[in-house]
């Protein structure tokens, strides 16, 4: 294997791989960053650039002794818009099952960095969903905001070690573990902590059961 499953844990709660593309060759798997906070900022941003522009304008016609001087935060605000939306529209990840090459190759991307993953069929040992604790969000001033609550995932086990492939709702998932372990020829485990009551909510179990497929 080659490079760092670390660099594969995703901060967020969820992603949701889309299938891009599924033969008998290969099974390319594609994650698109959060797209809604990412136009959101880029929609802000445009509109701005109605109030920004005139400012920058006068500014540097009349120096910073005019009465557009004091809106100079406006561009500023411009700018961060502008970088948060573009690092947010650059997040992309993929999962590419080499049928071929007997290789799975995962890649993360950002606006500032790259990194690889790379493993051969014959490293990878099994597939299995299991639960992963997360954290809600970010505690501040003391706060019990991070506290953390049981997320399905889905991973491969790789010469001991464990590499994220996704995170999401267990049929989903499930029916994503199924398709792999099958194309892959791995055992698929289901980690019988994970569950769902009633309402449909995640609940975790004690027992570290597992169910091999």
């Amino acid at each position: 294997m080659q490079g760092n499953p670390a660099s594969f844990d995703a901060i967020g709660n969820r992603l949701g791989f889309a299938i891009a593309k599924n033969d008998s060759q290969h099974l390319r798997l594609v994650w698109h960053g959060p797209r809604f906070p990412a136009y959101l900022c880029l929609s802000i941003a445009i509109l701005l650039l109605f109030i920004s522009v005139p400012i920058i304008e006068a500014i540097r016609m009349r120096g910073f002794v005019g009465p557009a001087a004091a809106l100079w935060y406006f561009p500023v605000m411009n700018m961060i818009l502008f970088g948060i939306a573009c690092y947010l529209l650059t997040l992309k990840r993929t999962i590419l099952f080499d049928h071929q090459e007997q290789r799975v190759v995962l890649t993360n991307q950002s606006l500032f960095n790259r990194s690889f993953l790379s493993a051969s069929y014959s490293e990878i040992e099994r597939i299995n969903l299991g639960v992963d604790q997360v954290y809600n969000g970010f505690a501040v001033a003391g706060s019990s905001a991070a506290e953390q609550f049981p997320v399905p995932s889905l991973r491969l086990v790789v010469n001991g070690d464990s590499v994220l492939l996704d995170r999401g709702s267990r049929g989903r998932l499930k029916e994503l573990g199924l398709q792999i372990g099958e194309r892959l020829d791995r055992p698929f485990e289901i980690d019988a902590r994970v569950g769902f009551d009633k309402a449909g909510a995640v609940k975790s179990h004690e027992a570290p059961e597992r169910t091999r497929i």
